[in-house]
């Protein structure tokens, strides 16, 4: 099941492995996505930090970390097709695969359902 952060990210844990990416808000938000700064395998994040940069014809966002973990893996694609996260952001289309430091964290993120309500407030 996936959680949700308020920066509007996304993470789905299957067992101690986690996806990591942006909600289909933040795609709509930021328009056209032109660039992705991607994460470098074997590093490690803390909750909050910033794990990856997305820049569209509009902005610049930063993506920050809604779990703690050590990144195992990146979706390659996106560095020469940055669209596809415009595409599918809450599909198929992740950022980065991280190892769970601390599976708990999971439960201070929010359901789709939280999320969606957030928005509107």
């Amino acid at each position: 099941m996936k959680k949700y952060s308020r920066e509007h990210q996304w993470v789905e844990s299957k067992g101690e492995k986690a996806y990591l990416g942006i909600t289909e808000f933040a795609a709509k938000q930021l328009g056209d996505i032109v660039f992705v700064e991607l994460p470098a395998i074997n590093d490690q994040f803390a909750v909050g930090e910033v794990i990856a940069r997305v820049e569209s014809v509009k902005s610049s966002s930063e993506i920050y970390c809604p779990v703690s973990g050590e990144v195992l893996a990146i979706k390659e694609e996106l560095e020469d097709a940055p669209e596809m996260l415009n595409a599918d952001p809450e599909g198929e289309v992740w950022i980065a695969e991280i190892r769970l430091e601390n599976p708990k964290e999971l439960d201070e993120l929010m359901t789709k359902e939280e999320y969606i309500a957030g928005l509107s407030n």
